[in-house]
């Protein structure tokens, strides 16, 4: 707490590891908190300090303004007049006065609101009341709209076709060409422009992570006085159930967006009465801003999570999206996932302003991995072709509809997904999964390459990309294709085909050339519907066309051509997350990279702060050690097994059949003198269904299942919550009952779905094994690419390569993540059993976290490693 208070202070770049039951999440909480109340106490007090004398004051500076006239040929150090450098000193002197007094003037009344709101419940019940009789007023009004309508079936059609006006792209004018930026709150920018105070932006990986945070804050000495607000995605966020119905994020993105811009739409514009009437279909009724106003001072007066704030949202019919981001700038602490503060274009949308602010980042250990993930993107040849076809299909039908320069864009789109199928081997023009690709294998490529290549460089993607935001020509292309083809059954046969009418035949007509089959809106495809329907394929491509726009050094292209068109790809890879990480590092006061496992830090100083222009005196690192007695942890190097076979599980030895089956020794010897759980991990899902197999053969499994009743970790998320509460059922059973079977073991998988966010405490895991080092798979082309551009960019270290290094690290943050599943508090107790000769390495071993580094015994063989096992376990049973 008292590192963090002063790594803010000194407005550092900090690197905290507190390994998880040892209060990490309190002690970012109060060591934070407490120094943004000083830093607030200091801050009134220089402005008390600066307005308190005014009288004083100007007496203090008379003698500085008059020293002009006496001296009119001094001058001072810069070469300017006395009098010049008095009166520039004292104007700004008084502008300061003047900006310390207006945000006095604000804070007063920001803080007088509040706590109106806080101690008058009529207030609240007023609003309610207003919310009730609008409610039962649009009810009436409907109702009598219901009963002039009856009879009048005529309409019906009209306003289907009102409904089709909606696809039709409006008239684009790009930034150069209009000077006003369109923002979607821009007519009550005005009123919501309030200056950002000194706050702290909070950020982790989750929701069910933030509302846990959360929830620790309310519990905290600081949960009363403290202004939080939690945001959120519109997934997480939204409560008009039209929107939500609609699954997918991005077309939920799309269709908020579009309805705001019908709201100012409807302000700004003087339509024919036909047209109001369509367009006030599609305004959002949470968007109010009196309403919106109403929810932010609430979640400013009290601590709300995620849940809390929906909940406020639908009570009180506003939104809370854009309620929660209204009341970012009045906040001391907004509670993120670490996607929206770390993505630019996210951030920016969400008003959050970084500058001079804090940032703490927490369960950071795969930060370096986010990054990249995030701007990195990835498109099938499918998804290609089904784009081309919907937009060209768009195009036809409402080619006199649309503006020139919409027609213009859309054809330089068109051209870009055609040139990007020809890259992979391909004809936009026919069938996908019919296309086999002649030279499969993987190719990478430099963006300018790429560009070159594909001969689309004489496209200014940047223009592209605007024109697909301001446009949204990813959704009217969704809503085209819902409107007009049936999205549940993909590919479509003859006879169906004859089925269709009207619209649907004469798009059938346009593909009729292109593909034999005649599909509607495109062609096969060999993705699964369901995620088809999620989201149209152009929105995917919006995303590469962005990641294309990165600078030629920072990234590669990955052309990935399989068995057919529909089954290759094209990748962005991001190289260089340093880049997106500079910005909130310069701009920042402090930030604090956080977790319970951070080993090795190498890479965080070296790939992120290095690169990001981070001085190294401006970095600090802190760990702390475990909460645990010393005796309550048995962490165990095992060279060899009981048949005195070395434990060297490489690519080459591990499949060995002597390798599996003193693996599985070990494993039943463990067994019996082991309670409860015992979790054993392994590099991968195939190497853990091969020795299961090979288990199963020998009949070594059986021995195995007489002392624990086996689990195996699914592969399927869904199914990972079930296979964890039997583990759990069969643990708490065993203990129980007694007997011959004393609990359960479950085979898992290093970076799969129990490696990381799943908490084995107490009988759960008594023991954690890990069966070799997971290194990556050096052969994967990404990682290779990643290897030689830090090879070429950093300097060698310690006689290792870069790229040596990396993969090291990568290994060791698997196993660092997976051993913590174990002791998650004080008085938990577990052994830990690393079986591969190569972590006695000393570079190896001092990437063990230090709370493990510092008790951890090398055993070259296992009979003493069994003494030991046996005596800890018998001792804690005891």
């Amino acid at each position: 707490m008292a590192a963090l208070y002063a790594a803010l202070e000194a407005g550092r770049i900090g690197i905290f590891e507190s390994p998880t039951g040892t209060g990490k999440s309190l002690s970012l909480i109060c060591g934070a908190l407490s120094w943004l109340q000083d830093f607030e106490k200091k801050k009134q007090q220089e402005e008390a300090r600066l307005l308190a004398p005014e009288g004083s004051g100007q007496e203090e500076k008379q003698p500085l303004a008059s020293g002009g006239p006496a001296c009119p040929n001094s001058r001072d150090a810069s070469g300017e007049p006395d009098w010049v450098t008095a009166f520039v000193q004292k104007k700004e002197e008084q502008d300061l006065v003047h900006r310390l007094k207006e945000e006095q003037i604000r804070r007063k009344k920001r803080e007088e609101r509040l706590e109106k709101i806080r101690h008058n419940v009529q207030l609240k019940y007023a609003a309610k009341r207003k919310r009730s009789e609008e409610d039962e007023t649009k009810r009436l009004l409907q109702l009598s709209k219901e009963i002039l309508s009856e009879g009048a079936g005529a309409a019906v059609p009209e306003q289907l076709d009102h409904n089709e006006e909606e696809l039709i792209l409006a008239e684009y004018e790009s930034d150069e060409e209009k000077k006003v930026a369109s923002g979607l709150e821009e007519d009550d920018d005005d009123d919501l422009e309030e200056e950002h105070v000194t706050k702290i932006y909070y950020c982790s990986r989750t929701h069910s992570q933030l509302s846990q945070f959360v929830h620790e804050v309310q519990k905290s000495p600081f949960g009363k006085d403290t202004r939080l607000v939690s945001l959120g995605s519109r997934q997480n966020l939204c409560v008009n159930e039209e929107v939500r119905r609609l699954g997918a994020l991005q077309l939920i993105n799309d269709r908020c967006t579009e309805m705001q811009k019908n709201k100012h739409e409807k302000k700004s514009d003087a339509e024919v009465e036909g047209k109001k009437r369509r367009v006030s279909r599609t305004v959002c009724p949470f968007y109010s801003y009196e309403q919106m106003q109403f929810l932010r001072d609430e979640v400013l007066v009290e601590v709300k999570d995620i849940e809390q704030l929906v909940t406020l949202g639908k009570e009180t019919k506003a939104c809370p999206y854009y309620g929660s981001r209204y009341a970012i700038p009045a906040a001391q602490l907004v509670v993120l996932p670490y996607q929206m503060l770390l993505h630019e274009a996210t951030r920016s949308a969400a008003g959050i302003i970084l500058k001079d602010q804090v940032v703490i980042i927490d369960e950071a250990h795969n930060l370096i991995d986010t990054i990249t993930c995030i701007y990195s993107a990835e498109v099938s040849g499918s998804q290609l072709c089904c784009a081309h076809s919907q937009l060209l299909q768009y195009m036809e039908r409402y080619r006199k509809r649309l503006k020139a320069k919409n027609l213009m864009y859309i054809k330089q789109i068109l051209y870009l997904l055609e040139r990007f199928v020809v890259m992979l081997g391909g004809n936009v023009n026919q069938n996908p999964s019919c296309q086999v690709v002649s030279q499969t294998g993987t190719e990478l490529k430099s963006i300018n390459d790429f560009l070159f290549q594909s001969q689309i460089d004489n496209i200014n993607l940047f223009k592209v990309q605007r024109y697909c935001e301001k446009s949204l020509i990813s959704r009217k292309l969704f809503g085209f294709v819902e409107r007009y083809g049936n999205p549940a059954p993909v590919v479509k046969t003859n006879k169906e085909n004859q089925k269709l009418a009207g619209l649907q035949n004469f798009l059938m007509t346009l593909q009729q050339g292109s593909y034999k089959e005649g599909p509607l809106q495109s062609p096969p495809v060999e993705a699964d519907s369901d995620q088809l329907r999620a989201a149209s394929p152009l929105m995917h491509i919006e995303g590469f066309l962005s990641a294309l726009t990165n600078a030629n050094e920072d990234g590669r292209v990955i052309l990935n051509r399989q068995g057919t068109i529909g089954q290759s790809s094209l990748k962005f890879l991001l190289l260089n997350p340093a880049v997106h990480f500079a910005k909130v590092v310069k701009e920042c006061r402090a930030v604090i990279i956080a977790g319970g496992t951070m080993q090795p830090v190498a890479d965080f100083r070296e790939q992120l702060l290095s690169y990001a222009g981070v001085d190294p005196a401006r970095i600090v690192e802190f760990s702390c050690g475990h909460v645990i007695p010393p005796e309550n942890i048995l962490p165990i190097i095992l060279c060899s097994g009981p048949s005195n076979q070395q434990l060297e599980f490489t690519y080459q030895t591990r499949d060995l059949p002597q390798m599996m089956d003193e693996t599985g020794r070990i494993l039943c010897n463990l067994c019996n003198v082991v309670p409860g759980g015992v979790v054993c991990f392994f590099p991968s899902y195939d190497y853990e269904k091969q020795v299961y197999a090979h288990w199963e053969k020998t009949g070594l499994l059986t021995r195995l299942a007489t002392k624990k009743k086996i689990f195996q970790e699914p592969k399927k998320a869904n199914q990972v919550e079930q296979v964890l509460a039997e583990y759990a059922k069969c643990i708490k059973r065993c203990g129980q009952a007694g007997g011959q079977m004393t609990g359960a073991l479950l085979l898992s998988v290093v970076g799969g779905k129990m490696s990381e966010g799943i908490n084995f405490s107490d009988d759960l895991g008594r023991c954690v094994i890990m069966v070799g080092m997971p290194y990556p798979n050096i052969k994967s082309p990404e990682l290779q690419e990643k290897m030689t551009w830090l090879d070429k960019t950093m300097p060698r270290s310690a006689s290792q390569a870069p790229s040596r290094v990396l993969i090291e690290n990568l290994c060791m943050k698997a196993v660092n993540q997976s051993i913590g599943r174990a002791i998650r508090h004080q008085k938990d107790y577990a052994s830990i059993l690393l079986l591969d000769h190569r972590y006695a390495r000393p570079a190896i071993l001092n990437k063990l976290p230090q709370w493990i580094r510092e008790r951890i015994q090398v055993k070259p063989a296992f009979g003493s490693a069994f003494a030991e096992l046996r005596k800890f376990h018998r001792g804690k049973s005891d």
